[in-house]
């Protein structure tokens, strides 16, 4: 069981917090997303778990700040955020862009002696697999949001919202600005465990690149595949949970 945190900065919503808890389970949304993308974790994360979804700028109810489009900056900015709250055990959850920042930032935490008890990827290919899609950050906005609705995740009604769009469009352009300008860097491997979760039709991470995260662990890998398209983490997702809560309660447990 924890002692008090300390409060909440505005890098950390919480979804759901438990006197009992035991782990902190700290989850990474999508490109466009927001912390508000795991609300209904609520009454669905194993009980003993801690929720703590995590808000980057320009996003949710920091909508008004800068995004950033760089990888390196984000994860300086949101390792100094996170830190006073990576209190053993904790574990990462990210999907899509949200699976290559965990990734990222479990790499960044080996300065200072800390890791996940697990990291949970979702929708993304392995970190070493190149992206053999064109760029779209850069695109004038018919095409850009043309490319966005291959992704099926963004409703038609707010895609054709002009007043809407252009508020959210920067924040968009930039996070695919991060995901295509990253670079990966060879380091040592993981000590956590990884699961892998992928989506039967999603046209952006085959199963094989999903498996390829297996080379980025010297622990367990393990890789579970569900019905859907790219967002099955929504579509799929009281299976997805017991998943993920199967493996928490084995945490839990350390």
């Amino acid at each position: 069981m924890f002692s008090p945190s300390p409060k909440l900065n505005h890098w950390i919503k919480a979804i759901t917090v438990r006197s009992n808890a035991g782990l902190r389970l700290f989850c990474f949304h999508y490109a466009g997303g927001n912390a508000f993308v795991f609300r209904n974790w609520a009454n669905q994360v194993l009980d003993g778990v801690d929720v703590y979804a995590v808000e980057l700028p320009g996003h949710g109810t920091r909508l008004a700040e800068p995004p950033c489009n760089r990888m390196e900056c984000l994860i300086q900015d949101l390792k100094a955020a996170l830190m006073p709250y990576l209190k053993p055990p904790f574990a990462f959850f990210g999907h899509s862009m949200g699976a290559l920042i965990s990734y990222e930032l479990a790499q960044a935490l080996r300065k200072e002696d800390l890791s996940p008890l697990h990291l949970f990827v979702s929708g993304y290919r392995a970190p070493h697999v190149p992206d053999d899609e064109p760029p779209i950050h850069t695109l004038p906005t018919a095409d850009f949001l043309n490319a966005l609705r291959c992704y099926n995740g963004t409703p038609e009604a707010i895609l054709q919202n002009s007043e809407l769009m252009e508020l959210l469009l920067p924040t968009l352009r930039a996070d695919f600005a991060l995901l295509e300008a990253y670079q990966y860097r060879s380091r040592p491997l993981l000590d956590c465990p990884i699961t892998a979760f992928g989506g039967a039709e999603d046209w952006k991470a085959s199963a094989e690149e999903i498996k390829a995260w297996r080379s980025h662990t010297q622990s367990k890998f393990l890789f579970y595949r569900f019905p859907g398209d790219h967002f099955f983490v929504h579509s799929a997702q009281s299976s997805l949970l017991q998943v993920l809560n199967a493996a928490l309660q084995d945490l839990v447990g350390v």
